[in-house]
Order: C-alpha cells, then structure tokens, then sequence
C-alpha cells in the first residue's frame, strides 16, 4: 500500500457525492489512502449529507478500513484503506438514502474480490428507487448482468420496496468471489433485439377500483414502442406494500450481441399523467435502439471502473453522449492508476476506449 494520502478536491467535475463514492471505492480496489476536502462545495448545503455518513460508515465496516470521524456537513475525510472483508454486514437507514447508490463503492471495492465464501449485505430502510440513482431492478437486470458477463456476480433480493420519503426497504446484496480473471467489455454493436422488457413497481396505496394505473403506464409503453419500433414487449407490473407510496419503473431489452440497454429509472410524479410517464419510459429507450447504441447513459458510468482496472485487454464502449458524470468518472480515476483513455466522437455517437 501506498502510504502516501492521495489528495482529492471535492469539488473536483460534477462535485457532488459521486466524487466521494468513487473515490472511497477506489481506494479500497488499489489499496490507496485519499484525503478528499473541499468536499461538495458548490452545493447549497456544502459536505457531507447523512447518506454520504452512511455509504462512507458502511464501506469502512465492511472493509475494517480507517474512516476520519464523519458527521453531516463534514467538508474534509481521510480514508485508510484495508482488505479484511468481513463476510456479513448488517446497515440500518433511517431515511429514503438510495440503496443503489450506498452499493456503488462497494461493488468497485470488490472488482478484486478475492476469498471463499461470499459477502451478504443486508440493508434495513432506504431506497429502491430514488430521484438520480439506479434502482435495484435496474442494478439487477442490466448493470450486474453485464458484470456477470465480466466475471463478477453480484445480485440483489428485495424482500420490501422503499420510496421516498420515509424509504423503509428490506434488500440483501450478495457479492460472490471471482472465479477468474475479470473479462475486458467490448460493447461497440447493439445487435438485434426481439423484445424489449421491463417492470413497473407500484405501490398499494394507489391502487383505485376503476382506475388502473399500472395498466395505464404499461398500455402507453406497448404503444409507442409499437409505433416507432414495431418490437415486441413484455412489461409486467407488480403492486407492493411500501411505507412510502410511489411508482418506479425500467425498460430493458437484451440484443443478440450480449448488449443491455435500458431507460435507467423512471420515476412516477404527481404532476405526470400515467400516460405520459409510459411515453417518456419508451421514448428514452427508443433513442438508443434508433441510434444502435449498446450502453446507455447509466451503464456507462458503471462500467468505467470495471474497464479501467481489467488491464489484460483493450475495453471499449460506445455511447450516445459523455455525461458529466461520465467525464469526472473518466479522470478521477486517472488519479489512482497509469492508465488513460480515449474518447472518439463520431456523428451519432461516442466511443470510449482503454488500451
């Protein structure tokens, strides 16, 4: 290990918490000490949130790695790393904090997963959907699966959905060891796709006696995926019992050239007809199938770290724009390892390389 703090500016790209979440993630993968200051400066309410506390607090756990003491509006964290996984970890959220989001350094952490037996997570609150973070049915049907294309297998069982704003979910994530070296990701053709799939997550508090919601939202989705691309769908919807109530939902379809693209999550407001939520799920997903783009705009960051650390073989991607997520995830990690990329931008679409 390098005993060197690596320095961090918080404010550094987007500047917000994902600047924290990959850094600590980083960390923990090349065994290297950061300082992060500065941290999400430009915001209204500058440093650290209580879900920023309880990512940072959980990983550390998990890790036995040294966490500097931490409260809400900490602007300055160390973090020391360590690889002593413990093989169980119990974590209590006491708000609607996006689960997806609390697992994103963990699962960086883990692309060297290397022990026995694997490691459960067992998460009690929070969030499976939330505004600007993956759900855990995207997680589970896209992001993850690619990974287990790679070589890593992680998998989420939710037992309770939670909303905001009093989240309440019940969620376990398993994290197995790696059987083999990761597999570098060459993602740069869609492919064929014969069926475009998704779910609906809707809660009981809104099911009404002459109004179906669920079956509003699914109609609209059949139908402008039928008008604009004439592919088949199979979109189930499914009632829960949350504390919270909401709707949540992804589309994600499958091609013959093992690409998954999806809409990412899409989220039900008061303000949005069931209608024209069903139009925007569909809409999002028909803009990369018409522009065959295999990775859409959220995998893309997931899988920056995966084909930065997989240095055996060329990794490429090719994606319809560079967020800025995209972009801070891009140089961050140049900070942690000699490895630059190469970004090509062609007429629709952009091509994202590691040599």
């Amino acid at each position: 290990m390098n005993d060197t703090f690596l320095e961090i500016d918080g404010s550094f790209g987007e500047g917000g918490g994902a600047i924290l979440r990959l850094s600590a993630g980083y960390s923990i993968l090349f065994n290297q000490p950061i300082r992060i200051n500065n941290i999400r400066a430009n915001r209204p309410k500058p440093g650290l949130r209580l879900q920023h506390v309880l990512g940072l607090k959980t990983l550390a756990e998990l890790t036995n790695s040294q966490l500097s003491e931490c409260k809400v509006g900490t602007r300055e964290i160390t973090l020391i790393p360590n690889k002593q996984l413990l093989p169980k970890i119990n974590v209590n959220i006491a708000t609607a904090a996006s689960i997806g989001l609390l697992l994103q350094p963990i699962q960086i952490a883990c692309l060297n997963l290397k022990r026995l037996n694997p490691i459960e997570i067992s998460l009690s609150g929070g969030g499976t959907f939330g505004k600007w973070a993956p759900d855990l049915n995207y997680l589970n049907e896209v992001t993850y699966k690619i990974f287990k294309n790679s070589g890593l297998n992680i998998e989420i069982k939710i037992q309770k959905h939670g909303f905001y704003p009093k989240g309440g979910a019940q969620v376990k994530c398993i994290i197995s060891p790696l059987k083999q070296n990761l597999i570098p990701i060459n993602l740069t053709e869609l492919g064929n796709i014969d069926i475009i799939e998704g779910e609906i997550i809707i809660t009981n508090q809104l099911r009404r006696k002459r109004d179906n919601i669920a079956e509003r939202i699914r109609k609209s989705i059949k139908q402008q995926i039928k008008r604009n691309l004439k592919i088949e769908t199979e979109i189930k919807y499914t009632w829960v019992s949350s504390t919270s109530p909401g709707v949540g939902l992804s589309l994600w379809a499958h091609s013959d050239n093992g690409a998954i693209i999806s809409t990412g999550t899409i989220l039900g407001e008061k303000r949005i007809s069931s209608e024209k939520l069903g139009i925007i799920a569909a809409d999002e997903l028909i803009k990369y199938v018409k522009n065959e783009i295999p990775v859409d705009n959220y995998l893309s960051d997931q899988l920056i770290p995966l084909m930065a650390y997989v240095k055996e073989q060329p990794s490429r991607i090719k994606v319809l724009e560079i967020t800025n997520h995209t972009k801070t995830n891009l140089e961050l990690i140049k900070k942690f390892i000699n490895r630059d990329y190469i970004i090509t931008k062609e007429k629709h679409y952009f091509l994202i390389e590691y040599q």
